[in-house]
């Protein structure tokens, strides 16, 4: 294994061990979802807090593995305090990477660049996706205006 693998697995596990923003809930949230992976069992309630445009606040809970949970994780502390559309943005980047694109906004992503090498294993690229696809779930649903903790998705990932 290189020192640059290494060093992606060394923040993985980090993320995994002490992931950021992991909260059962979030004080004024304008959103929640819950997506999972029925293939593997990776489970995730995402919610999220709007003001002015502005991911203002995150917050995920749920079960999985490693990939899943450290993926969300570093998805929280990429877009935080985002705007709403800069955070769309960055969604469809890493879902693009995880489909063997090279992102345009590597530097933007932070953290959720060391999931690059997940595309190279098809059956964990829904785990890594899994907070990504919730997160762009939970701005439609605030965008929509429908009432918090109706969503549920089940399945496919793209």
């Amino acid at each position: 294994m290189s020192e640059l693998e290494d060093l992606y697995q060394e923040i993985i596990l980090d993320h995994y061990r002490s992931p950021r923003n992991r909260a059962p809930g979030l004080a004024g949230e304008d959103a929640h979802v819950h997506h999972s992976n029925p293939l593997c069992g990776d489970e995730m309630d995402l919610r999220v807090r709007i003001r002015d445009g502005v991911l203002d606040g995150l917050a995920f809970d749920g079960e999985g593995c490693s990939i899943s949970q450290a993926s969300a994780s570093a998805m929280s502390v990429a877009v935080l305090g985002r705007p709403v559309d800069d955070v769309l943005e960055l969604v469809e980047q890493f879902r693009l990477m995880m489909h063997g694109e090279a992102p345009d906004r590597a530097d933007d992503l932070g953290d959720g660049m060391v999931f690059e090498g997940v595309a190279r294993f098809p059956v964990r690229v829904k785990c890594a996706l899994l907070g990504w696809m919730a997160l762009r779930d939970a701005v439609d649903t605030f965008r929509r205006g429908e009432e918090a903790n109706d969503v549920t998705h089940e399945g496919d990932h793209e």
